[in-house]
């Protein structure tokens, strides 16, 4: 009797000792399995680190108006970025010194930037660049009406009845063309993490000199009677007393030497054909 029980003792341990090492051996497998995945989507989400294997497009909004762009990463700190921004708005009735005029705004900018991401991980960048197509500028018609006051560095004329006095003038934000740009942001197009999309914020300036203004005048200019009339634009005062209010006005735009950067946006990037 005692054989018999010392054999099926002897059985079960053995049993149980086989169980334990297939317990362990499909933990380790397991294991294993888990380790390779994360080593595979850890490589997945450096894709980025590879240069021009990825290529990322966004659009959004931004004081320069529409803003396209596009992008591709140089390596795991860097991509190279292209902006373009597009917007035309038209004003009416804008009243100065007199005039009632209409003015169009035109913005239209091409650039390239180098974005640098001191830590990959995340969002956070610093973009030298350059604008290599600025076009910005405002184009102006005005008016004065028959018998209405005008004034030019604060000397007072009437325009005619006869010959009303008009004016044009430009307004030209690309005095340095091509221009730096220095900005920041966050969201970084080419997600070193593996995903798809971002949503871009950028702030900062383009340094594009001091704005260009022009004005010129047509018509007749006369005194507060209406009489003593000249054309306003061959008069030697009328057109001295205009360049200085030129000069005025240039004043006044100086600090748009300095044209603010500011735009947000969706991207979304995906691999190039025969990367990895």
């Amino acid at each position: 009797m005692i054989r018999p029980l010392y054999c099926i003792a002897l059985l079960s341990l053995f049993s149980m000792s086989l169980a334990s090492q297939q317990s362990s051996f499909s933990s380790s497998a397991n294991h294993s399995e888990i380790s390779s995945a994360t080593t595979i989507s850890s490589r997945s989400a450096f894709d980025a680190s590879r240069p021009f294997s990825r290529l990322a497009f966004g659009g959004g909004i931004g004081i320069m108006g529409i803003n396209l762009q596009a992008a591709t990463n140089i390596n795991r700190y860097s991509n190279l970025r292209v902006t373009g921004n597009l917007f035309n708005y038209t004003v009416d009735d804008i009243t100065s010194n007199g005039f009632t005029a209409t003015g169009e705004l035109d913005l239209s900018t091409l650039g390239a930037a180098f974005d640098l991401y001191p830590w990959p991980s995340h969002g956070f960048r610093l973009s030298p660049g350059l604008l290599l197509y600025n076009q910005n500028s405002m184009n102006v018609t005005a008016i004065v009406a028959p018998g209405q006051s005008f004034s030019l560095n604060d000397a007072d004329y009437y325009s005619s009845a006869g010959n009303p006095v008009h004016a044009n003038a430009r307004l030209g934000l690309n005095s340095t063309n091509p221009a730096f740009t220095m900005t920041t942001g966050w969201g970084n197009m080419i997600s070193r993490r593996g995903g798809h999309w971002s949503f871009p914020f950028e702030i900062g300036a383009a340094f594009v000199s001091s704005p260009s203004f022009k004005m010129t005048l047509s018509g007749v200019a006369c005194d507060y009677t209406g009489q003593n009339c000249v054309n306003a634009a061959t008069n030697p005062d009328v057109q001295a007393n205009l360049q200085r209010q030129i000069d005025k006005y240039k004043n006044d735009l100086d600090a748009l030497k300095v044209f603010p950067i500011l735009s947000t946006g969706v991207s979304y990037n995906f691999n190039l054909r025969g990367s990895r």
